[in-house]
């Protein structure tokens, strides 16, 4: 032996230190897969847009509608609703799960300390010499994350703890949307209740106009029986429509977070609803701009670490080992250095036959893996789709409000001219009760109409995101190479 202290064992060390050293530096984690190509990306939407409309939607995007209620109801659901309180445990339950695999990267320490005594009664046992021990023991256990598998694993844990806040953002954003929509339907069906109960009204006057000319022997009992029957189909919607108020209230209730008994809001009809303008921005943009998506990205991070911890698996295992302590027959000579003692030692495990687990386990990580990458891929694609449908709604339904709201203005003068003339002898009570039908209609769809409008609207804001915005560090996909 060398004065260096060289030598056979000396040598075996070093080499399997240069192998630990090689496999490590080719183990390092593998770039995340590019899910998106150029193709599924559009340059621009080909839903009508007005280029002077600032793009995106601001974060507090209802107060657009400039409607206080609204306004206050959101917020309150934002504070109260129990899909969002479930989507906030589940980040807690991620940020656990960080904790628990960070714990991997760190020794573990231990202490452990105990008393034994040990006697005998009786002359039997005249040759056994009663004892007394104290002892306290300290040991230290540690992994090498040679591998990274530590390192894999805290990397997958922290992806989907991204994931977790991210699905909170969307649950966030369509509990806030479906707010809106519910208050909305309230209001919307409050205005068709009220057309309906204006034209009861409207038909029982001019009922009483026709009894009158039978009396007079200018209307036959037919003409009482049509206006009587259209009195009738009108008002049998009115239950229909009471019904339909009632459980848009029990739905915004829920939102809320609350009881539906006793629930209300004050507003009555959409006249006083403003329908604000918003504009979508680039696709490649939304990308960054919608919780969802964020979210499947992540997903796909998380599981590519997995697939690299998977792959780690195979390679040995090397754990670090010590303990130490004192015993003694006496407490106060514990702590002597001549009762004190140690042990110490390294462990390399490498697993040779399990019955295909490892292997099993790395092909079902790279299967979730291809799972997650045709996730996200359809996510994009499902934004991009919501954009444009939302956007075709908003445009078409707004198209449809204005030919409506015309039509009402000619059909109310078209009544009021037959009404005028029916009582003057000049027109047939038909004349009469269609273009009194007419109105009815067009006022009732126009309020119909004017929902799915602002609904649209809703739903354009969610589409976009909301004005919720990634986090350029924490992105994964390489989306503005993308960009035009």
């Amino acid at each position: 032996m060398s004065k260096h202290g060289g030598g056979p064992a000396t040598a075996l060390a070093q080499g399997v230190l240069g192998v630990v050293l090689s496999v490590a530096v080719s183990s390092c984690a593998t770039p995340i897969p590019q899910a998106l190509s150029s193709q599924m990306v559009p340059r621009s939407f080909k839903g009508a847009v007005t280029p002077s409309i600032k793009p995106w939607a601001e974060a507090a995007w209802w107060d657009g509608f400039g409607d206080p209620d609204l306004t206050a109801l959101i917020v309150r659901a934002q504070a109260e609703n129990r899909d969002v309180a479930v989507a906030v445990a589940r980040v807690m339950q991620s940020q656990a799960q960080v904790t628990l695999q960070r714990a991997g990267l760190f020794p573990q320490f231990g202490a452990q300390a105990n008393r034994a005594n040990s006697g005998c009664k009786g002359g039997s046992c005249l040759d056994f010499a009663g004892t007394r021990s104290i002892g306290l023991t300290f040991n230290a256990t540690y992994e090498l994350d040679v591998w990274g598998v530590a390192r894999d694993n805290l990397q997958a844990a922290k992806e989907h703890l991204k994931a977790a806040r991210f699905a909170k953002q969307s649950v966030a954003l369509t509990v806030t949307a479906n707010v809106a929509e519910q208050y909305f339907a309230v209001l919307a069906t409050r205005r068709r209740i009220a057309i309906a109960n204006d034209f009861v009204v409207a038909v029982s006057s001019l009922l009483e106009d026709i009894k009158l000319h039978v009396k007079a022997g200018a209307a036959s009992r037919l003409d009482v029986a049509r206006e009587e029957a259209q009195l009738e189909a009108v008002s049998a919607l009115l239950p229909g429509l009471e019904t339909q108020e009632r459980q848009a209230l029990f739905t915004l209730a829920v939102l809320l977070g609350q009881s539906p008994e006793g629930f209300d809001v004050r507003a009555r009809s959409l006249d006083e609803v403003r329908t604000p303008e918003v504009a979508a921005g680039l696709p490649s943009e939304l990308l960054l701009r919608r919780p969802d998506v964020a979210q499947a990205e992540a997903n796909l991070a998380g599981a590519h670490a997995n697939v690299d911890a998977a792959r780690a698996a195979f390679l040995p295992q090397i754990s670090l080992t010590a303990s130490g302590g004192f015993v003694s027959g006496a407490i106060g000579a514990l702590l002597k250095s001549s009762n004190a003692g140690y042990t110490y030692g390294a462990t390399l495990l490498q697993t040779i036959f399990d019955g295909g687990r490892i292997n099993g386990q790395r092909r079902l990580a790279e299967g979730v893996q291809k799972e997650f990458i045709a996730s996200y891929q359809n996510a994009v694609l499902q934004a991009f789709a919501d954009v444009e449908t939302a956007l075709v709604q908003v445009a078409n339904t707004r198209r449809a409000e204005d030919h409506l709201r015309r039509e009402e203005e000619a059909a109310r003068e078209a009544f009021g001219i037959s009404q005028l003339q029916y009582r003057q002898g000049t027109a047939d009570l038909l004349t009469v009760l269609q273009a009194q039908q007419t109105l009815y209609l067009a006022q009732d769809q126009r309020a119909q109409t004017a929902l799915d409008n602002r609904q649209a609207i809703v739903h354009l804001y969610e589409a976009l995101g909301g004005g919720w915005m990634e986090d350029p560090n924490e992105r994964t996909q390489i989306v503005e190479r993308l960009s035009p």
